[in-house]
């Protein structure tokens, strides 16, 4: 599996790791697809979101929703029947900074930002995901919002959407090892 450079998440810090990508515009659209249940269900996760500090962020994942790829049998049970996460909403500002804290997973929380910013007709995303308790769970992260994004910004091109499943596996085994040295 071949992936241009820029495209990888960045380690920040212990337990933190940063992405940039370049979206097709407009803003508001990129937004949509953040705060907007049905939007999100697309490229990411469903649910609804509470547009305020304070408010709850309902995170429905059902992989079936974004890839028609058969899942390996330890994603089978989200990839078709779901499963319900959420958290609070910690910044809310349209249309250009989002985050919540990220509760759920059986894993203690962690903090997800996002924020954008216009570049001509273009739209440059930041997403920084913090507290990742364990090297795992910074390699799963990584490789997961990596694929995510992807699905996300062929969304935005109106394209087809990316391989989820079939480079999953191999796109963690290689955050695994970046993420070492």
């Amino acid at each position: 599996m071949t992936v241009a450079t820029g495209e990888y998440g960045v380690v920040l810090e212990s337990g933190a790791v940063r992405f940039e990508r370049l979206l097709p515009g407009p803003i508001e659209r990129v937004w949509a697809y953040l705060v907007e249940g049905d939007k999100r269900a697309t490229w990411f996760c469903g649910g609804q979101t509470q547009p305020r500090i304070g408010g709850h962020i309902a995170l429905f994942f059902k992989h079936s929703l974004i890839t028609t790829e058969p899942p390996p049998e330890s994603a089978r049970k989200m990839n078709d029947e779901g499963a319900m996460m959420g958290g609070t909403i910690t910044a809310f500002e349209p249309p250009h900074r989002f985050a919540f804290n990220w509760v759920g997973m059986g894993e203690p929380d962690s903090d997800v930002e996002f924020e954008l910013s216009r570049m001509g007709d273009k739209v440059r995303l930041v997403l920084t995901h913090r507290r990742l308790a364990t090297s795992a769970r910074m390699a799963m992260v990584s490789s997961g919002w990596h694929l995510h994004l992807d699905l996300l910004e062929d969304q935005l091109a109106g394209r087809e959407p990316r391989g989820f499943w079939s480079v999953h596996e191999a796109l963690e085994a290689e955050y695994a090892e970046r993420q070492k040295g």
